[in-house]
């Protein structure tokens, strides 16, 4: 009896591959909000060797006092000097494999390579959102610390919160007010911050409210839920403990992004003898990524791979090097909903 379409009768890597990352790209919210930006460089970066990357900057000048003009050629004024700031990147190295029966049973008289593509695409979108997550948590980790080193942060200086000792209806959840308080961390730059990324919870709350508002996308077949004109983005692995939840806030460009191409991003590969002789394909696939929080530096020793997910939440694992708030558009309400 005939198996079916295979892996291989349709995967063209050459199409396949570009086709997967293109879906990535386009399924991925966070990345259509604008609070990460794909960047070249980074992109550059990823196609050469290295497993860290290196971005110095100049800061701006410092708020000195100016001096006042005089005529005495004795006094000489003292000159200050402009500061240098290096961020740092890190590759991550990331692959999963998938049988062929798991990906194409259940496929009917249609494109199948159009079909493996959006299956896997859709897998990798969620993928790099955890990445994206578990990133955010290191950052936040790293400000509520006290400052150590080079790192330039005041503790808390990224976090409003409302959260309290007890719930309290209208004060330690959700409000309007208290995502104000949240914003106003980054002063008069506060309409800077345009994508508001929340747990299933406190968006639920927010529905209740009657805050949350739908726009259609540009095919009017999806509704995007939106708060105060910023894109909503709801997602479980936003953390949570004991009733208190955070929701994070974004500016644009607030992180960047590289996709890069493994050496062999995609092989599909039959063992005719598994299965005691009954066959097996599976289709291996293979990312290059790097997630970059804007002015921030990573901080452990690189590691074959990268570092995993728990790495990335720690915040030993990040340092803040951009010394003024309103540069790190990134913001965080805490709030208790139950």
């Amino acid at each position: 009896m005939a198996v079916g379409v295979q892996i291989s009768d349709v995967v063209v890597p050459a199409i396949f591959d570009p086709y997967v990352q293109q879906l990535t790209q386009e399924k991925s919210r966070i990345i259509q909000s604008g609070a990460v930006v794909i960047d070249p460089q980074l992109n550059n970066s990823l196609a050469g060797g290295g497993g860290t990357f290196n971005i110095p900057s100049f800061k701006d000048l410092g708020n000195d006092a100016d001096n006042v003009s005089g005529d005495d050629s004795a006094v000489l004024a003292t000159p200050f000097k402009i500061g240098t700031a290096t961020e740092i990147q890190v590759r991550l190295s990331r692959n999963n494999s998938w049988a062929s029966m798991d990906l194409v049973s259940d496929l009917i008289a249609e494109d199948p390579m159009t079909a493996i593509a959006n299956r896997v695409a859709a897998y990798w979108e969620r993928r790099y959102q955890v990445v994206f997550v578990n990133t955010m948590k290191g950052v936040f980790a790293d400000n509520a610390a006290a400052p150590a080193g080079t790192d330039t942060h005041v503790q808390n200086d990224m976090t409003f919160d409302a959260s309290g000792a007890a719930f309290v209806a209208g004060v330690t959840n959700f409000t309007a007010e208290a995502f104000v308080d949240a914003i106003l961390t980054m002063g008069d730059s506060m309409e800077d911050l345009r994508l508001l990324m929340v747990h299933s919870i406190v968006y639920a709350r927010m529905i209740k409210n009657d805050l949350i508002d739908f726009v259609s996308d540009s095919t009017g077949t999806t509704r995007i839920p939106t708060f105060m004109g910023r894109t909503v983005v709801v997602d479980d692995g936003v953390p949570f403990s004991g009733g208190v939840f955070e929701s994070w806030i974004f500016g644009a460009s607030a992180v960047t992004s590289g996709m890069g191409a493994p050496l062999v991003p995609t092989e599909a590969i039959r063992v005719p003898a598994a299965g005691n002789g009954a066959g097996m394909e599976t289709l291996h696939n293979r990312v290059e990524w790097a997630i970059h929080p804007v002015g921030h530096a990573y901080q452990p020793a690189y590691t074959v791979g990268g570092p995993t997910n728990a790495t990335l939440a720690l915040a030993a694992s990040w340092s803040r090097i951009f010394p003024e708030r309103k540069q790190i558009r990134i913001a965080r309400l805490k709030t208790r909903e139950f």
